[in-house]
């Protein structure tokens, strides 16, 4: 794909200029470039698929629930992104390394999350949202852009150990325009590291529409820095799951790094704490629902007479397990004294970190005072 070449954003069009193997009435169409990594997919894979991502959209909307309850301090949510989280997550190798932004819900159940670790970090609990080691997921990244450039280390190290992992790193369209993401294209194209990066073009940076700040496709960046890149219809979970095969293959045969712009849509609100209202058009919301992923995958299932009832059935028994498990692991937590903001921070005792804590433990008497 080249920059010189590709045509100028088109959001009335957008599907239409990806790549896709499942259409949007859930047809099944060819594609040359694809095809041959997902020839082992059969029906009942693709049934897990469909698993995958209602159980995902069942948090999502637990999460944006929790939040409203005052549960939560704030929630970011996913619903309509399943099918390139859900797809290109299922592609990695348990030994590849993620790091997301904070909207990686679907990767975070692919990866073995688990029920509080979904909203631990939406809550201001201790630590991380989850043990980064046991899911090999960097901490949810709320700078914007800035975990390319830690996956791109990672990925220096990776070669340096002469190891076979891949370093993942997932953003948003509008952290394209963010330097951290430039300069970690540059750096890992110069040095050849295993890096695959996943731009989910969800045609939303908050209020601002990617046709704004993009007059060409996101995918044709990539090869400016000499990174090759394909531009996918994320809201097709089987290309997401063969594009992401083909991103890994590339990067873990030493060829150095790949770029996948899914294309997909941001259905709900940036965050909670956000009125897409405000700036979003009715009838675009409208048409995207269309395109739902989830619905797509089910009509390529019916049609072919692989969607039994039963299936759905307990996907969706499965689906409110998970939730009601979040819903209890979230309203369960204890939140620890908070003093403890300071334990941990050095292995040996520390003169600056105690003038802190004593300042801090200062402060906080002045409301017992009250």
């Amino acid at each position: 794909m080249s920059p010189h070449t590709t045509p100028i954003v088109d959001t009335e069009n957008d599907l239409e200029l990806t790549e896709r193997i499942i259409s949007p009435d859930g047809t099944r169409v060819g594609n040359p470039q694809l095809d041959r990594y997902v020839e082992d997919v059969d029906f009942q894979t693709l049934r897990d698929l469909h698993r995958d991502m209602v159980v995902v959209r069942r948090i999502d909307a637990e999460g944006v629930a929790l939040q409203r309850q005052g549960q939560l301090g704030l929630w970011a949510p996913c619903n309509g992104q399943e099918a390139a989280q859900v797809g290109t997550a299922r592609a990695l190798a348990s030994h590849d390394y993620v790091f997301p932004s904070y909207r990686e819900t679907g990767v975070m159940y692919v990866r073995g999350a688990e029920p509080g670790d979904y909203a631990r970090m939406w809550r201001g609990e201790e630590g991380a949202a989850y043990d980064p080691d046991a899911l090999r997921i960097a901490p949810l990244q709320i700078i914007i852009g800035a975990q390319t450039l830690h996956a791109v280390g990672y990925g220096l190290g990776i070669l340096h150990d002469g190891a076979d992992d891949v370093a993942v790193s997932y953003f948003g369209d509008g952290a394209t325009s963010q330097g951290d993401v430039n300069e970690a294209m540059v750096f890992a194209a110069s040095y050849g590291a295993p890096v695959v990066f996943v731009c989910q073009n969800n045609h939303w940076a908050i209020s601002e529409p990617v046709g704004l700040q993009s007059q060409y496709p996101l995918a044709g960046r990539a090869p400016g820095f000499g990174i090759p890149s394909l531009r996918v219809d994320g809201n097709d979970v089987l290309a997401s799951l063969a594009a992401m095969r083909w991103a890994l293959e590339h990067a873990r045969s030493g060829k150095g790094p790949a770029y996948l712009e899914m294309v997909t849509y941001r259905m709900g609100p940036h965050t909670t704490a956000d009125d897409p209202k405000r700036y979003r058009d009715d009838a675009e919301l409208a048409k995207w629902r269309e395109r739902d992923p989830i619905a797509r995958l089910e009509a390529h299932l019916s049609a072919a007479g692989e969607l039994p009832h039963e299936h759905l059935d307990a996907v969706q028994v499965q689906a409110d397990a998970v939730a009601r498990d979040m819903r209890a692991a979230t309203i369960g937590m204890v939140t620890r004294p908070a003093l403890a903001v300071f334990d941990g921070v050095y292995a040996e005792p520390h003169s600056g970190l105690e003038r802190q804590r004593a300042e801090y433990a200062a402060y906080l008497a002045t409301y017992e005072e009250v």
